[in-house]
């Protein structure tokens, strides 16, 4: 099985800006929670997004080149390698008219058990909810993230 890629879109907005006048590096990281929740939301179904919450154990993200007040951007976001109750989560943002890569991300997330907030193993539910047929990875709408 290969692993389903999510894309959402994104406008950058007057309050995505720093005072360079580009986007600032927290908004990417904003960003990257925000692609990862609405893959989460669109990807598991009803019962394991109730059985499982997530937090971060771990950001890093290279920023490539800058993005500017009305650039639209593409985050696409696909989940990686399993350990334990922890699972790797990449994404990568572009601007939409050119496909330039302006920042890539990689984050770990752990499973928690939201009856007794302990971690949980990534188990089988939890990756099929992310796995798709090999060659059909086709992207999955998402919410306009950060406006």
């Amino acid at each position: 099985m290969s692993v389903a890629r999510f894309e959402t879109p994104i406008e950058v907005a007057a309050e995505h800006l720093d005072g360079m006048g580009h986007v600032n590096n927290v908004v990417y990281l904003r960003w990257m929670q925000e692609a990862a929740t609405a893959h989460w939301e669109s990807a598991a179904p009803p019962a394991l997004r109730a059985a499982v919450s997530w937090v971060v154990s771990r950001h890093e993200i290279d920023y490539k080149a800058p993005a500017f007040l009305g650039d639209r951007l593409l985050a696409r976001t696909w989940v990686g390698e399993v350990r334990g109750a922890t699972w790797e989560r990449f994404i990568e943002i572009r601007r939409g008219d050119d496909d330039r890569l302006l920042a890539r991300g990689r984050s770990v997330y752990a499973a928690l058990d939201r009856t007794t907030g302990r971690p949980r193993r990534v188990d089988a539910a939890l990756r099929a909810a992310f796995d798709s047929p090999p060659g059909a990875n086709p992207p999955l709408a998402g919410p306009a993230a950060g406006g």
